[in-house]
């Protein structure tokens, strides 16, 4: 068993009366949950019938579940409920014996529709905690797991606590009940066959630069259509986009953003793969790596909600460095993602850094893929998150 221990402490010592925690489906939000306190009624709307109830009678709903305590589940599917829950907190406020502390706690995997809903009724009566799926330092906590098996099989916790779950069919059937099929009706998406090949040529692009015309051709939708639908797969944390660093004191620096999947189990079968070891001689195999940098850093930040900035840096003459991460204005760290130990870059001798950081360059690591300890500044990923913590 997986437990997100950042996320657990942060949920244990917030006492607002609702809690919402927005992830993907199949994160692992629903297990957190009850791990942390089995003493809330849980009710899952992914049950019809209870489903059902939620929409036509919600005040009837919450009165058959009379614990003080409750946990319901995918809540986005019972908009009507919003309301109650609102009344409900409303009243508990109001009682002259009321001592404040968690009464509801949901989860919502649709990120569209749990946005409209919550502005609409619980604007001020919730606070929110966002979760994505493992991450390495998180699986190898767990158990010894090859860097390449958590390419391909990216952070979901059901294909490492089960080892005889079929990656391939795990990742389609998920692919196409919440990627084919909840994302886009959430979205309105009308030419679902022209999204669901976007969202191929996306996978294809990881740790690429953005180019939303370029897309658009390929897929038959004009720029804007794809703006849109990228802004979709954002809400749904399905992709990210790393924006460029930039600062007023250089011209230099590219402004296209960089593409990334959160999770690289997703990227993989979006490209076809159907196991881990073709990727090592692949010529994915370096952006596929990238991207679970990316990801290792994203869920950091994540999951201590350290607030820091993760920007790429790319000049026009090419100069590039993967990821540039700002704490404070004073603070910097650049980060290479390379498979195999490679020479770090002298940023003494690119006059765009110098230009732009003065005499106060920022430290470059390099972030590559074996090895269980530190060497230099070369970091092997298993250790990146306790690096970055100690940074």
């Amino acid at each position: 068993m997986w437990i997100k221990r950042e996320i657990s402490q942060l949920i244990n010592e917030n006492t607002d009366l609702i809690q919402i925690i927005r992830g993907p489906r199949q994160c692992g939000k629903s297990s957190l949950l009850l791990n942390l306190d089995p003493s809330f009624t849980e009710v899952s709307l992914d049950d019809p019938s209870l489903r059902e109830l939620a929409q036509r009678d919600p005040e009837l709903f919450l009165k058959q579940f009379g614990s003080e305590k409750i946990f319901i589940d995918e809540a986005q599917y019972a908009p009507e409920l919003f309301p109650s829950l609102k009344r409900k907190v409303d009243l508990a406020k109001r009682d002259p014996k009321f001592r404040q502390k968690t009464i509801i706690r949901m989860t919502g995997s649709n990120q569209i529709m749990m946005d409209k809903f919550i502005k609409e009724s619980l604007a001020g009566r919730a606070s929110f905690f966002d979760m994505n799926t493992l991450s390495v330092s998180e699986i190898l906590s767990a158990q010894p797991t090859k860097i390449q098996d958590i390419i391909y099989k990216g952070g979901w916790p059901e294909l490492h606590a089960n080892p005889k779950k079929d990656p391939k069919k795990y990742l389609d059937d998920y692919i196409n009940s919440y990627v084919e099929k909840d994302i886009i009706l959430a979205a309105g998406i009308q030419k679902s066959r022209e999204f669901l090949k976007f969202i191929r040529l996306l996978a294809g692009r990881v740790g690429s630069l953005l180019e939303l015309s370029s897309l658009g051709n390929e897929v038959g939708v004009d720029s804007k259509t794809i703006k849109d639908w990228v802004s979709v797969l954002e809400k749904m944390h399905i992709i990210s986009l790393v924006m460029p660093y930039s600062t007023n004191l250089s011209s230099r620096l590219i402004k296209a953003p960089k593409l990334f999947f959160i999770d690289t189990g997703l990227a993989c079968r979006l490209q076809g793969w159907t196991s881990a070891e073709p990727i090592l001689t692949s010529p994915q195999q370096g952006h596929l790596f990238e991207n679970l940098v990316f990801s290792e850093i994203y869920k950091l930040n994540l999951n201590y909600q350290l607030g820091y900035k993760i920007y790429h840096w790319r000049t026009k003459e090419k100069e590039e460095i993967d990821f540039l991460i700002e704490w404070n204005p004073q603070k910097f760290l650049f980060i290479e993602a390379k498979v195999s130990t490679q020479k770090i870059k002298d940023l003494n001798s690119s006059a765009t850094v110098k230009k732009v950081f003065g005499t106060k360059i920022p430290p470059v690591i390099q972030c590559h893929q074996e090895g269980s300890r530190i060497l230099s500044n070369n970091i092997p990923i298993s250790l990146l998150s306790r690096h970055l913590l100690e940074f």
